[in-house]
């Protein structure tokens, strides 16, 4: 892979307008073809309102009712049958700064009643502890929705937070992936901006883990031997892994940042380790060079990754609904090209397939029962944007 030298990152901030404007050329740098950004692309938008910094967007499963936390602590939801939007109460008390906030929701797969009426979900926050660290946490509870504007979470409990707390402002990942069959809850743990936590298996950080759905470490995880914290990890050695996603197949993927260059999709193993900090296909913020993958064979290499970056939102393994040719591809919210990336994989190899250009810094993105794609835009009066074939 190339590394980005003194060159590249001279052109760097020139490198990231040309990936704002439309038909510019983008070097992809996983050995593929340059990639075509398009201004309006395969997409007719529409705004479906706006929110306080989004963060993460989850529809609860079999309504059309999409749930939006919000950086700053808040919830809403937006029925998109009906336009009603709603606030939710009963939410945990959160460390709203740099990275830190409100973070993931999810809900389980197996409740799906046409209706929300009451259903387990779960949330993720950074959690400002006692105040001289924070820490990633993930909590389950019962959602109430009684009123037609209004749902409270009951019985929200904490069922598992990163070891140690750090005092770092960063990196706390926290995406929640159940797997196909239902049985288990995979989730990210960044390693907190302190790198030498994702090769240390005392740890959780810079970790993915697998736990069972109240939050226990779950059986036969690959060092469970080790007991404690061990035995919840399922991969390690990631830096700050903002997208967690079960393709078609069954299969575990995760979408991470690098440091300066290095974004990247790798396919997740159990036991496995993806080499961070001692590799990287990006350098240090310093500029020191960091060890590209290609020379510790020993660690699993990326399928595919970015120099400059993308910077990463969330994804979604694409159904095909709306259009067919994408079926099982990754669809990448983007906030450093302010686009979405379409990515193919097949086997241990990524290809780039398109960008398509937004107007601001996109956060997540999820798929409607009807095959449409709702995507947020990032920050203060970030928009909820639904897009359909153009």
């Amino acid at each position: 892979m190339r590394r980005l030298n003194k060159i590249a990152l001279a052109l760097f901030p020139a490198a990231l307008a040309a990936a704002s404007c439309g038909s510019a050329q983008v070097a992809n740098n996983a050995g593929d073809s340059a990639v075509r950004v398009t201004a309006a692309g395969p997409f007719k938008v529409e705004s479906k309102g706006a929110f306080d910094s989004p963060w993460a967007v989850a529809f609860a499963p079999g309504t059309q009712v999409l749930f939006v936390t919000e950086k700053p602590g808040t919830m809403k939801f937006v029925d998109l049958a009906s336009g009603r939007r709603g606030t939710v109460t009963g939410l945990p008390k959160v460390l709203n700064q740099g990275q830190g906030g409100l973070g993931d929701v999810a809900f389980l797969p197996s409740e799906a009643p046409p209706t929300l009426g009451r259903r387990t979900i779960y949330l993720t926050w950074a959690d400002p502890g006692d105040g001289s660290a924070s820490f990633a946490a993930m909590g389950r509870g019962t959602l109430v929705c009684e009123e037609a504007d209004a749902c409270r979470i009951e019985g929200l409990t904490q069922i598992w937070r990163q070891q140690p707390a750090i005092r770092s402002m960063g990196h706390y990942s926290h995406k929640i992936a159940f797997s196909p069959d239902g049985r288990y809850l995979f989730l990210s743990s960044g390693e907190r901006m302190q790198g030498a936590p994702a090769q240390d298996l005392g740890t959780n950080l810079g970790k993915v883990l697998r736990l069972n759905l109240d939050g226990t470490p779950a059986e036969g995880n690959p060092f469970a031997g080790r007991g404690g914290v061990s035995r919840e990890i399922w991969s390690y050695g990631h830096r700050n892994l903002l997208g967690l996603k079960f393709d078609l197949d069954g299969q575990l993927w995760d979408l991470e940042h690098g440091p300066r260059g290095g974004d990247e999709i790798n396919k997740v193993v159990a036991g496995d380790n993806y080499g961070w900090p001692v590799v990287s296909n990006g350098d240090d913020y310093s500029g020191a060079p960091i060890p590209d993958h290609p020379t510790r064979p020993e660690f699993h290499a990326p399928a595919i990754s970015w120099n400059p970056v993308i910077a990463p939102g969330d994804w979604l393994f694409y159904s095909g609904t709306l259009w067919p040719e994408w079926r099982g591809q990754a669809m990448i919210a983007t906030l450093g090209t302010t686009a979405i990336v379409r990515v193919s994989l097949d086997g241990e190899k990524g290809t780039e397939q398109a960008r398509t250009r937004f107007d601001k810094r996109l956060r997540d993105i999820v798929e409607a029962a009807d095959g449409s794609l709702y995507v947020v835009e990032d920050g203060p009066g970030g928009r909820l944007l639904r897009l359909t074939p153009g």
